[in-house]
């Protein structure tokens, strides 16, 4: 009896020890068959939003600033006056005008008579010719003068060359202009992005090409925008050229210094697409495999691949995975190159 139980034991002992060097069965895995679709080949770029025109208002000379007639924040047309600079010299240079005016009549009323004797033999052709040339000289003074007036003018009352926004102001009412611009005026209407791209796109950026514009101020919104500007060289160090995308700003929502991101699409290419649960990541690297299966000898062949774009719960893969294969989504965890593997439902 004892005999038989040993036996029993010892048999026992050699199938769980057989079963030990066996170890576990087929690991069970998911596939699915993978194709080509026709994938966008899309770009997108980070830029600060900028006015498309910058204009800094400032005078020739260092006056003081009487009064400055715009706040930030107003909108300005072009040609309106925003700044009234003191006009005391302006004043005094009105009335030296004044002055040389009236001694120029009293000199022309003066040659008008000299030229009457002169036509009679009444004066020589000398005192003719004093008398023309000390008018032409006084009425030559005289255009200097209205000149510096028309300057002085220009300088003492400052106009707006563009219709736009105040976004500066670096002055207060009586202040001496001292250098920094007294405001700054920028057109809103349209704005623009500056951005560089890669030289390997540069023969499919073309002039007028429509961009998707996303705001981090208007989450969820989509503004449209067109290449206006291709910059002809490339950045030998960044291997970039840039180029500006204006966006139309009719209702003045997007204001320049918003982040903005420019999305430019080159065209469909066709790839294969994958599900995101047949990726699978190696450990201490940043490489993505995925497990092709072979199912004539169902195995499996652990594949280094090439991703493209994400599309919410699929990537585009540019190389390592072909058209038809069936690539496993689930089961991945027991595997590795060449593996044995049963496949399931």
């Amino acid at each position: 009896m004892a005999l038989g139980m040993a036996l029993m034991a010892s048999c026992s002992d050699k199938k769980t020890e057989d079963a030990k060097q066996a170890g576990p069965g087929k690991p069970q895995v998911k596939v699915t068959v993978v194709q080509s679709e026709s994938v966008p080949q899309t770009e997108t770029y980070t830029a600060t939003v900028e006015s498309d025109v910058k204009n800094n208002i400032t005078p020739n000379i260092a006056y003081r600033i009487e009064k400055i007639l715009v706040e930030v924040g107003d909108r300005v047309s072009q040609g309106q006056c925003v700044v009234q600079l003191d006009e005391s010299s302006l004043t005094q240079l009105k009335l030296q005008i004044e002055n040389q005016k009236i001694v120029a009549n009293n000199n022309k009323t003066d040659f008008n008579r000299i030229e009457e004797l002169y036509n009679i033999g009444g004066v020589s052709k000398a005192e003719y010719d004093n008398a023309r040339v000390s008018l032409e000289s006084q009425q030559m003074q005289l255009n200097v003068l209205q000149t510096q007036l028309n300057q002085m003018s220009k300088n003492t009352r400052l106009y707006s060359p563009i219709s736009g926004i105040v976004t500066a102001r670096n002055y207060d009412n009586g202040d001496m202009y001292g250098g920094q611009p007294i405001l700054t005026i920028e057109q809103t209407n349209p704005v623009k992005l500056l951005v560089n791209i890669s030289e390997s796109h540069y023969k499919d950026v073309k002039k007028g090409q429509e961009v998707d514009i996303t705001l981090d101020a208007y989450p969820g919104e989509e503004f449209s925008g067109k290449v206006t500007i291709i910059n002809p060289n490339v950045d030998a160090t960044t291997h970039t050229f840039p180029v500006e995308i204006t966006i139309s700003n009719k209702e003045q929502k997007v204001r320049p210094g918003m982040f903005a991101r420019a999305t430019i699409n080159y065209g469909n290419i066709d790839h294969v697409v994958i599900p995101d649960e047949a990726l699978v990541k190696q450990i201490g690297a940043g490489d993505r495999y995925v497990y092709v299966l072979d199912q004539a000898k169902s195995t499996v062949s652990y594949n280094k691949v090439e991703l493209g774009k994400h599309m919410n719960d699929k990537y585009e893969i540019i190389s390592g995975v072909n058209p038809g294969d069936q690539v496993v989504i689930a089961g991945q965890s027991r595997l590795n190159n060449g593996k044995e593997v049963e496949v399931v439902k």
